[in-house]
């Protein structure tokens, strides 16, 4: 519809019947499951090759057993959307100091980033890793997961000295927060 104004027609907006639009509800489900869930593999494989891409050779080679993200070792989380895969990340008991313990496999697939969920994710990680006595959350990045860098970053994680399998990797970025 148009309307004149001074001689100028200005344009508003058409009115939109709201019963002609369909709505989708998006559910995010966070699960506890083991390390070795098929699902869980899926997504590894996906992460390896993303890996391998950015850094060439075969992805990550630290050495992870499923039975360290078993309770109380330590936890893995699955996110599923609408019941779909979309991200994964896990905790084992470990690190530099007494009461750290390691964030391993972040990942969101690549069709579901800047949608929160590894925000969503961390954030579990977080809560579950504090109500298992853990008092500071490791892990190690690289240089070419600017992305990655940037979401530790932004919830809290600071720089620490390396530490595990790339702790002398020229590459590699170690973070760490401390849990309330």
């Amino acid at each position: 519809a148009a309307r004149s104004r001074g001689g100028r027609s200005t344009r508003w907006p058409t009115p939109v019947n709201t019963s002609d639009l369909a709505f989708q509800t998006v559910s995010l489900t966070l699960d506890v499951v083991r390390y070795d869930d098929p699902r869980v593999v899926l997504l590894t494989t996906e992460v390896q090759a993303e890996y391998g891409v950015r850094y060439g050779a075969d992805g990550d080679v630290s050495p992870m057993d499923a039975s360290e993200f078993a309770p109380p070792a330590g936890l893995f989380l699955l996110a599923t959307l609408n019941g779909e895969p979309v991200a994964m990340g896990g905790w084992r008991r470990g690190g530099p100091q007494p009461g750290d313990a390691e964030i391993k496999r972040m990942y969101v697939r690549a069709q579901h980033r800047q949608s929160g969920w590894a925000r969503r994710v961390l954030a579990e990680l977080e809560r579950t890793a504090s109500l298992a006595g853990v008092t500071r959350l490791v892990l190690g990045t690289g240089i070419k997961q600017p992305e990655a860098i940037a979401l530790y970053r932004s919830c809290g994680y600071t720089d620490i000295p390396g530490f595990g399998h790339y702790a002398d990797a020229p590459d590699a970025v170690h973070l760490a927060k401390p849990l309330d």
